[in-house]
């Protein structure tokens, strides 16, 4: 295809489709610099369309080869948004739509895993989403936030492309199963993009659900109509920021009152979201310095999770082609997730457990085998530095199924939490399976969601304090059997601690009472 494309081009250097379908090709297989020099040379021809400005400046690696990579791209970031803001032209209503159809069509996903706060960043394209919003009369709700609250039951709506069987689904459906129907109604918005998913989740979010409703992303205006007519007095977005199709209605005022959860932990930026709901447990002391949103703290860490089941019958290690006697760690994060400034980390271990084996999941989707190869050559690097052959210590497996993927944690002997984000319903799944988790937490609240977990479990012995320790614990869990036992004794004594939690369902439903009082007072 490739070939196919540059052949066009060199026959007419005008031709547009060609310079297209590369940036295509190139970001769908994850070589972001080739992207961003085609939408480069598109943009050039189209200067005023925001998309190509957008794809040209806001791209972002899905994998950094070093600390350095990740500040080159950071600074391109800042400087290409500013280009965007200072430039983009709303004159005609032709630009002010393309504007707005192109805010359906981008996100800054990636923008988190760098490990850094993003409010500055987040704030200034939240300001840009609403200016866009604002220009095109969107759903022409500039009076909504004026309403006065006088239901007899507080009506709370809950938006998510992810109301299924993934994380975000995962954590929350306890919210949405446990509130008092005696003082609230509860909605919930499922959005569909281009390839709609419902499974056995999605029916469980309709069955606890007082009204449950579509939203289709092919024709956002008219289907946020369904969200309007409900009326609602809170609408809580349980994720911004890992669906495009989201920004749009979170920059527009559909609510009196809007919130965001930690479906996807940043600050969203915006200015139309009022209140970010999070876990005390699992926040740093300057939290409110990384939010524009008003931070609001929940006990524990803030959802009511189910303790999950286990699979009946336990695949052993054999179908995993996994060494009989070695000493499985488990670090089961999305690629992403690791950043090359902790990937020493990993040798450091292996000097010290000799049968140790370090399991990983390859990446999941088109991009997959181009990003698990540039992880492994990361990881090859830093255990050439060691004198350790990486092969003889890492392996990568296929995505699971859930009996597959339990299976994997309970046949493992230590889970290795990711520096800068860390697990959360792969932990709180570890936890299920009584298997020890060593975990280090950050600055942000992304980086520490297992340190909040194991704090209301109360098993705290797995937490490090810095790099150093964490290797520390490691390598004792990797070679004191007894110790190991310990900590899976103690993390099963104490499940009751951290599942099923309803003291955060009463806070957070005493929240939505109080904010229901100062709206109606101002």
């Amino acid at each position: 295809a490739e070939l196919n494309y540059r052949q066009a081009i060199e026959i007419n250097p005008q031709h547009l489709g060609g310079y297209i379908n590369l940036h295509r090709l190139f970001d769908l297989s994850g070589k972001t610099n080739q992207a961003i020099d085609f939408a480069k040379k598109i943009s050039q021809s189209y200067p005023d369309e925001l998309f190509w400005g957008l794809k040209q400046y806001l791209v972002l690696p899905i994998l950094y080869q070093n600390e350095e990579e990740i500040n080159f791209y950071r600074h391109r970031f800042t400087e290409g948004l500013k280009t965007i803001i200072n430039s983009l032209n709303l004159t005609t209503e032709t630009l002010r739509k393309n504007a707005l159809d192109t805010i359906k069509e981008h996100n800054n996903f990636f923008l988190a895993y760098q490990g850094k706060n993003d409010l500055n960043l987040q704030s200034q394209y939240g300001d840009l989403l609403e200016r866009i919003i604002k220009a095109n009369n969107w759903c022409n709700l500039g009076e909504i936030k004026k309403k006065k609250i006088q239901k007899k039951k507080i009506r709370v709506g809950y938006i998510s492309s992810y109301l299924r069987n993934h994380t975000v689904g995962k954590l929350y459906l306890g919210w949405i199963k446990n509130h008092n129907r005696d003082h609230f109604e509860i909605y919930c918005y499922h959005l569909l993009g281009q390839t709609p998913l419902k499974d056995e989740l999605t029916v469980k979010y309709q069955e606890y659900s007082d009204q449950f409703f579509t939203i289709e992303a092919s024709d956002l205006e008219n289907e946020c109509q369904k969200i309007i007519n409900s009326d609602l007095d809170i609408l809580v977005f349980l994720d911004i920021g890992m669906e495009s199709a989201i920004y749009p209605i979170a920059a527009s005022r559909l609510a009196p009152i809007q919130c965001l959860t930690w479906g996807h932990p940043v600050t969203s930026g915006i200015p139309t979201i009022d209140y970010f709901l999070s876990s005390e447990l699992m926040e740093p002391q300057n939290a409110q310095e990384h939010y524009r949103e008003k931070l609001i703290f929940l006990p524990n860490i803030s959802i009511c999770y189910p303790q999950p089941s286990l699979p009946e019958q336990i695949l052993d290690r054999s179908f995993f082609q996994l060494k009989k006697d070695s000493i499985i760690y488990l670090s089961c994060q999305s690629l992403f997730k690791y950043l090359p400034q902790y990937d020493y980390i990993f040798p450091r271990i292996a000097q010290q457990i000799k049968d140790a084996q370090f399991l990983f999941l390859s990446f999941y989707d088109s991009k997959g085998e181009r990003i698990t190869d540039l992880f492994k050559h990361r990881l090859q690097e830093s255990f050439r530095k060691f004198d350790l052959n990486s092969e003889e210590y890492c392996l990568f497996l296929p995505r699971l199924n859930t009996q597959q993927y339990l299976s994997l944690n309970l046949i493992s002997d230590v889970y290795l939490d990711t520096f800068s984000w860390s697990g959360g319903n792969t932990t709180l799944e570890a936890i299920a399976c009584n298997l020890p988790v060593v975990t280090c937490p950050g600055e942000l609240m992304r980086g520490r969601h297992s340190y909040g977990i194991l704090k209301m479990l109360g098993v705290t012995e797995t937490i490090a304090s810095c790099e150093e320790e964490y290797i520390e614990i490691a390598v004792r869990l990797g070679s004191d059997l007894s110790y190991r036992e310990e900590i899976r004794e103690k993390i099963q004594a104490n499940h009751h601690r951290l599942y099923d939690d309803l003291e955060c369902i009463k806070a957070l439903e005493k929240f939505y009472q109080d904010v229901i009082k100062i709206q109606n007072v101002t």
